[in-house]
């Protein structure tokens, strides 16, 4: 926001995406997730608005607790039962409503994605989901791609969040791959280049992050 304010881009220089988190999937509290979405972006609309998880949990109120995160205000993960189907369908009338230009799905597999396009007036124009060597979703992009639905890749440098959540350790950080270090030493290129270049060049969009500002 403050880069236009600034003058240093306009709204239509960015492709903006925000996800409908699990705790908003009933029907009617789909727009109000997106309007609230909205209200904190400052932004009229987005340019493509998707499903975070195809996993439903318990409302919880935005005057209560924002953003709810996994627990409702007992501090509990509460799944709730709900047709997925139904959420697509509202995500649909924002799309109509020029809330949003696209609608899309994240970390949803080819049974998901089978259940969404079965009714989808609208169909998904992205799926993002995890990929990197270690999780190469082989069989999910060829059915995406096969769908007419584009792939982005989030965590393309593999998963280094998962350390502090002990769900991963150094061993399994890429830049120490020996592989990986053979590649980029072979020609003259960064770890993280390597593995950017085998996200695109298996036709995905990797989605990168970085802490130091050289780099953005």
């Amino acid at each position: 926001r403050r880069a236009i304010d600034e003058g240093i881009c306009t709204r239509k220089d960015l492709y903006v995406t925000t996800k409908l988190w699990n705790t908003y999937h009933h029907p009617n509290h789909v727009p109000l997730a997106l309007e609230r979405c909205l209200a904190d972006l400052g932004f009229d609309y987005v340019d493509e608005f998707l499903i975070h998880f195809p996993i439903s949990m318990e409302f919880v109120p935005f005057e209560k607790k924002y953003p709810p995160e996994w627990t409702n205000l007992d501090g509990e993960m509460v799944f709730v039962k709900n047709d997925i189907n139904e959420t697509w369908k509202a995500m649909e009338k924002l799309a109509d409503a020029g809330k949003t230009h696209f609608i899309g799905i994240s970390n949803f597999n080819c049974q998901h994605l089978r259940q969404v396009l079965s009714i989808a007036r609208i169909r998904p124009t992205s799926l993002q989901i995890e990929c990197h060597p270690h999780l190469s979703q082989e069989k999910l992009i060829r059915f995406a791609r096969e769908s007419g639905i584009r792939v982005s890749a989030f965590s393309p440098l593999g998963g280094t969040s998962y350390i502090s959540i002990d769900m991963a350790t150094e061993n399994d950080l890429f830049f120490q791959n020996s592989i990986i270090m053979d590649i980029a030493k072979k020609y003259n290129k960064s770890a993280a280049q390597v593995m950017l270049r085998w996200s695109i060049q298996r036709n995905t969009l990797p989605i990168n992050k970085s802490s130091r500002a050289e780099r953005l």
